[in-house]
């Protein structure tokens, strides 16, 4: 009872650590991913198997990281493929390089 005492609470600070931070969407996404993960992971680690939650909560923090990594850049458009000359954030029809608010569609 304890462990899961104390993944949630870590869990809960990353969260909120998270909402404040000031990095890009897939570093957000990534957090919150791994914290949820993490807690997942341990509940169904402690109750199925050999009961191992800290083994549980590492696997679902990574898969969790990976998958909020993958939902956080795809959200932001910014996975390596677009072109930044032509990416258009806000669909504005401005491209971001020209557009002096890149994520305010109402104003360029």
């Amino acid at each position: 009872m304890k462990i899961s005492l104390k993944i949630a609470a870590v869990s809960t600070a990353a969260l909120f650590m998270a909402a404040c931070t000031s990095s890009g969407t897939a570093e957000r996404n990534a957090l919150g991913g791994a914290a949820v993960g993490a807690v997942a992971g341990a509940a169904i680690g402690n109750n199925v198997g050999d009961g191992d939650a800290k083994r549980g909560a590492a696997i679902g923090a990574a898969v969790g990281g990976v998958a909020g990594a993958v939902k956080g850049c795809s959200e932001a458009g910014d996975c390596g493929g677009s072109n930044p000359e032509t990416r258009d954030s806000d669909g504005d029809g401005y491209a971001d390089a020209n557009d002096r608010f890149p994520n305010d569609r109402y104003r360029w």
